[in-house]
């Protein structure tokens, strides 16, 4: 299946994909959803073992718990617990329900989820879960829009999709995690996440700057006929696949006022999502004429990556963000333009193929058995086996006893039996009060070291409170002053952002004062040299007039 939202910038696109504190968006609900219908009949880890070149090997539980001790010896990030306390950044977008699973989940099968998350950022694949150096898919250019050359800077290693045996689009080498439960998987995403490229524009303050394909990869395998281990056939294996994508936002350039890398970023979106108009135009108009025009899937990554699900092995969902501001209203009314089209074209989906012909409800026949054998098994140990230990205990204790003479008195003159029973007896006597003593001191005994236990049990439980209770008041006061010093970054973020404004408003100012300046002081450079020839023209003049005079005089 293959579930894509599509819109303009700031339509909503990414917040139906994930959610938001309270709600969580489509992502979380379907992982809730698998897990829900198949917790019970989950494989271990390592069972499934995905190969690279799309595929899926099944290993038995022997080779299984081998790799498990394996991995966990070498000093790599392991996989996320599921049992663990949540990040509280996203533990308020799962919300799991148990009524919503899927009806006639299979039982005689075993099933494994594997989660691997892509983005396509300016028509490249990049793996966002690849444990690699951070924030190195950001280029550096020049004014001159070039790439600027630094031997520093190593870009990241865009992924290559190829075709496997069956003729299904992947992504090469790209990071696939085995999860087992929606917290663990909801984890793996999150961690994605953080690495999106998101950019600031004039429309949308968090803009997605490129597409993101969280896909979910589903492998299902029968049990063996006894319906105990998993049968050990790759030829039985089914791989389905979940591709949940948050499209990046169509925009116009000229409304987002993109400059330098937001115009490159905006020009390949833009790019690829009319590569996908085109293509459902194309299938569109091959199923209304008949024709078998080539759809242009290899135009753009995305499309490329998607061939599969229009040429018909999956189903396809498009789900429509539309923002109502008036502003939006052009680009709005050609995304719903699209999804008309798209509305109009239809996808032959390929029946499933059945799986083994072992016979159905194995798995409930082998719990049937396991619980009766262990019921016989309890019936015969129990009873019998604890007749003997309290006999044996018994005899012991008896063995212990000094033994009793012979009580039959054959003579009537007979004065030695009774008096050796009184001592036998009496002896047997001592010997039970001495038991008894010793009993009740070592009664005593227990009782004071269980006072003692419960003392000191006591004083470390109010220790432990009172180290709580510090810590309860250090926590709260570091909270306390982590928002004091959050209020006071706000406010200072304020203030820089005001003295930024106030910096550009003196700058532009005293660029108009200087260019008034240079205007005056040219003015003044004129007239100075204006007055200079009046000057010498006028001394000319009193020259020759007052050597007229002379002459005249």
């Amino acid at each position: 299946g293959l579930l894509f939202t599509y819109g303009v910038t700031g339509s909503g696109k990414t917040h139906t994909m994930t959610g938001s504190p309270g709600d969580g968006g489509l992502l979380p609900r379907c992982l809730a959803m698998i897990f829900n219908s198949i917790g019970p009949f989950q494989a271990k880890r390592f069972v499934f073992k995905l190969d690279d070149k799309n595929g899926v090997d099944v290993q038995s539980e022997v080779e299984a718990l081998l790799e498990r001790q394996r991995r966990e010896a070498l000093p790599i990030p392991k996989t996320p617990a599921g049992k663990r306390q949540l990040d509280p950044e996203f533990a308020d977008m799962i919300d799991v329900q148990d009524r919503c699973r899927a009806e006639e989940v299979d039982e005689d099968n075993v099933y494994g989820v594997f989660v691997s998350y892509i983005e396509i950022y300016n028509n490249y694949i990049y793996d966002l879960l690849e444990e690699a150096p951070c924030d190195s898919i950001k280029p550096k250019w020049n004014s001159c829009n070039t790439p600027v050359r630094n031997g520093d800077f190593v870009p990241p290693q865009s992924k290559t999709l190829r075709e496997d045996q069956n003729h299904n689009m992947y992504v090469t080498g790209c990071t696939e995690v085995e999860v087992k439960s929606t917290e663990e998987a909801f984890e793996v995403f999150w961690r994605g996440q953080k690495k999106r490229r998101i950019a600031n524009t004039q429309l949308n303050r968090e803009s997605s700057r490129s597409h993101s394909v969280f896909i979910i990869k589903l492998a299902q395998a029968p049990l063996d006929a006894d319906g105990d281990n998993v049968l050990q056939e790759k030829e039985q294996i089914i791989l389905s696949q979940l591709s949940l994508v948050d499209l990046a936002g169509s925009e116009r350039t000229n409304r987002t006022k993109a400059e330098g890398n937001r115009l490159r970023e905006a020009g390949n979106i833009n790019q690829s999502l009319m590569t996908l108009r085109t293509c459902i135009e194309v299938l569109r108009e091959n199923q209304l004429y008949g024709t078998n025009k080539m759809v242009p899937y290899r135009d753009s990554k995305l499309t490329h990556l998607f061939k599969n699900y229009f040429d018909g092995e999956g189903k396809v969902r498009m789900i429509v963000c539309v923002n109502p501001k008036a502003e939006d209203y052009e680009e709005s009314l050609q995304v719903m333009r699209f999804a008309e089209v798209t509305q109009e074209v239809e996808v032959a989906r390929p029946t499933d193929r059945p799986l083994c012909g072992l016979t159905p409800g194995r798995r409930l026949r082998n719990q049937a058995f396991r619980e009766e054998l262990s019921r016989k098994l309890e019936l015969r140990g129990g009873p019998v086996g604890a007749g003997p230990e309290e006999q044996s205990a018994a005899e012991l204790f008896f063995q212990s006893l000094p033994p009793l003479p012979s009580c039959e008195l054959l003579d009537i003159n007979d004065d030695q039996t009774l008096p050796k029973l009184i001592e036998a007896l009496e002896q047997r006597h001592k010997m039970r009060q001495t038991l008894a003593e010793e009993f009740a001191k070592n009664v005593l005994a227990f009782k004071t070291m269980l006072q003692e236990f419960d003392s000191s049990v006591a004083s470390k439980e109010n220790y432990i409170q009172g180290k709580l209770a510090e810590r309860e008041k250090t926590i709260t006061g570091q909270r306390t002053e982590l928002e004091r010093l959050e209020k006071k970054i706000k406010t200072l973020e304020y203030k820089i952002e005001i003295l930024e404004k106030t910096a550009t408003i003196y700058e532009e100012d005293k660029r108009n004062l200087q260019q008034e300046l240079e205007s005056q002081s040219q003015r003044l450079q004129r007239q100075a040299s204006d007055k200079r020839r009046l000057e010498a023209r006028l001394q000319g003049m009193v020259a020759e007039t007052s050597l007229k005079w002379e002459k005249e005089c």
